[in-house]
């Protein structure tokens, strides 16, 4: 660090870039314990002097803890910034950054606002619930509006999947919706062989979220059939034809002498 006899051209102390850039002077001694924004030379009578230099860095460390970054992970992140191509790499870095947390405040905003519909829907305090709920649409499941019309045992059953199982089966029914699309937009029926191939598909994905209860399919059907969205009844009377179509050829009925009690 360079020493000083007076404040030459070009240098601030720590009080006028604090002032410049709206922080206090503890703050900026703090940078500097930590490592994080030492100052660029210091006068013989020990003022911390900075550089314009260090408003570009005490720009970004601020931008990035506004950001939700840890004062440790701004110290790993944070580059030299000598050259126009370094400055232009950490404006990169942070305008990636920003965008990824507009997208994670979004998701956020999107699931408080869902939640407390639904906890105005439920009208009791069940935290266990909301939690599954959040989980759901976390994973931008299009069955979580279900979620409040669970009775005991379709919620004891969902509380025996862990977090990732839970995702895995709403990220996998996602998957099987968008699949339907695809057939409705191709003119693909669910008599043919597309058809009939994910109905196969479909029936092993119930039956690996039941585990084998037979009994839980009554109620299964009675909560698809209760969505009042004109798409997904297009695509619930896909899935419904298809394995209609799908168990005649098996000779096989599953609801035979099952007891939803």
């Amino acid at each position: 660090m360079e020493k000083h006899r007076a404040i030459p051209h070009g240098y601030m102390t720590a009080g006028e870039i604090a002032k410049k850039m709206g922080v206090t002077v503890r703050t900026m001694q703090y940078y500097d314990k930590e490592g994080l924004l030492s100052p660029s030379a210091e006068s013989e009578g020990g003022r911390r002097l900075y550089t314009d230099k260090d408003i570009v860095k005490l720009h970004q460390i601020q931008s990035m803890k506004y950001l939700g970054f840890s004062l440790e992970d701004i110290k790993t992140r944070l580059p030299s910034i000598n050259t126009p191509e370094e400055v232009a790499s950490v404006l990169a870095q942070q305008t990636h950054a920003i965008r990824e947390k507009i997208n994670t405040l979004t998701n956020v905003l999107e699931a408080t606002e869902k939640l407390r519909a639904e906890v105005l829907h439920i009208q009791t305090v069940d935290w266990s619930k909301y939690a599954n709920i959040l989980v759901l649409l976390q994973a931008k499941h299009d069955l979580y509006w279900a979620y409040k019309h669970f009775d005991d045992k379709l919620l004891e059953h969902v509380y025996s999947f862990d977090k990732e199982s839970m995702e895995a089966i709403a990220n996998t029914q996602n998957r099987m919706l968008e699949k339907v699309s695809e057939f409705q937009k191709n003119g693909i029926s669910p008599k043919s062989e597309q058809g009939q191939s994910f109905a196969k598909e479909y029936w092993d994905i119930i039956m690996d979220f039941t585990k084998g209860d037979m009994s839980l399919l009554p109620k299964l059907t009675e909560l698809a059939n209760k969505h009042g969205d004109i798409k997904w009844k297009s695509k619930q009377e896909f899935i419904e034809k298809a394995l209609e179509l799908y168990f005649t050829r098996l000779r096989y009925n599953p609801y035979e002498g099952v007891d939803s009690k």
